[in-house]
């Protein structure tokens, strides 16, 4: 842990919040890793909407358990992951999850000072 003052604090960053059908996570991961994500953060969910209700009238079974994916990227990369996210969780067919994006204000994590500088981050003094 680094014992420096500093506050290493990103501006420029949003949050790509996917709810995907169980098993399907994964795969989504997979595809923003390999796009320039740094990680995400995947947890279980149990979900229900209008889609249920109707099919649940056919009887059909419809699954509602869901997995949420977080990931942090540079604004920058935002619309290429959004794209290939939504590519790959076949969000073009009925009942296969949601996407959207929000900016974040500001976000704070542990970052190596020499990857700060090369980044052109702003630096906050603690208290």
């Amino acid at each position: 842990m680094s014992k420096s003052n500093e506050l290493i604090v990103l501006t420029e960053v949003m949050l790509i919040t996917a709810i995907v059908q169980r098993g399907v996570a994964d795969l989504v991961v997979q595809v923003a890793l390999e796009a320039g994500a740094q990680g995400a953060t995947v947890f279980h969910a149990h979900g229900t909407g209008v889609r249920q209700k109707h099919l649940g009238i056919l009887g059909l079974t419809v699954n509602t358990e869901k997995e949420i994916i977080y990931i942090a990227v540079p604004a920058e990369q935002a619309d290429r992951l959004f794209e290939r996210i939504f590519v790959s969780a076949k969000m073009d067919t009925p009942g296969m999850g949601i996407l959207w994006v929000t900016r974040l204000e500001k976000m704070a994590t542990y970052i190596p000072h020499e990857v700060a500088a090369r980044f052109g981050v702003h630096t906050e003094r603690r208290e």
